[in-house]
């Protein structure tokens, strides 16, 4: 099974009570995606997902965020650059839905962009007080991925639409409200709730795989999702708006950004 790695690889994996608890692990960056991060974390999902080793996935960040999302100084430059970013954000997406496990977000801190929406095909998202959701892209010229399109309203309705085109930050409070997050709960009891509520769903002699089929969207359904937004990407990014809002961003924040 995968296990600790070194170097620049971002993700750490343990194993808690059975449970496989993906972290991810750039804290100094807000733990920003890079598209090797993004596949390594859908190849890793994949093969955890089987059940055959473990009985649910847990997925969180160190620090104060859970994830800024999209590495914007690795943004991408190219036609070629642009489809990988968003197909490696898809194929998260693909990987949790494929599972015969539980998957749960731990959203530890501020979820931006691409990160937020990750969280979005997890079988439940629990938060701490400091649980942020934050959906930018519309004021910088990138559109959403993920099945976003799909899945934000399968999960906040009508909320949707402001969450997306208003863009506001979103505090534990209000996204439990809305169904955001199923639950909240003190930052030092995150993970272990997580690993919980596997445990709860996962016991002996069930049927949790047949039923998560039956309970997450259609991949048919997820597909067209992609399709639709590939298009809307590649619209931005034909127009300049994608590049000119990333150069916005990087202006206004800096390096460190």
């Amino acid at each position: 099974m995968l296990m600790h790695t070194n170097g620049q690889d971002f993700l750490d994996i343990s194993v808690v009570q059975g449970v496989a608890v993906l972290t991810l692990n750039r804290p100094e960056k807000l733990n920003a995606l890079d598209v090797a991060t993004r596949r390594r974390l859908a190849a890793v999902i994949r093969e955890l997902g089987t059940g055959e080793s473990v009985r649910g996935i847990v997925l969180t960040g160190r620090g104060r965020a859970f994830s800024a999302g999209e590495d914007l100084h690795s943004a991408p430059s190219t036609d070629a650059e642009v489809r990988e970013a968003f197909e490696t954000f898809h194929d998260i997406t693909r990987a949790v839905l494929e599972t015969r496990v539980p998957v749960i977000a731990a959203v530890n801190g501020l979820a931006v962009g691409g990160a937020s929406e990750i969280t979005l095909c997890c079988d439940a998202r629990i938060g701490t007080p400091a649980t942020e959701y934050y959906q930018p892209e519309n004021g910088r010229g990138i559109t959403i991925s993920n099945a976003s399109s799909v899945l934000l309203r399968r999960l906040v309705g009508n909320h949707a639409m402001r969450m997306v085109l208003g863009c506001p930050r979103l505090g534990s409070e209000e996204a439990l409200r809305i169904g955001l997050l199923d639950e909240v709960v003190e930052p030092d009891a995150l993970v272990g709730r997580a690993i919980d509520t596997v445990l709860a769903w996962t016991p002996e002699g069930n049927t949790t795989a047949l039923h998560l089929a039956l309970l997450r969207p259609l991949p048919e359904e997820i597909e067209q999702a992609f399709a639709r937004e590939d298009a809307a990407a590649q619209a931005s990014w034909d127009s300049g708006a994608l590049t000119a809002g990333i150069q916005g961003f990087l202006a206004t924040r800096g390096t460190d950004a």
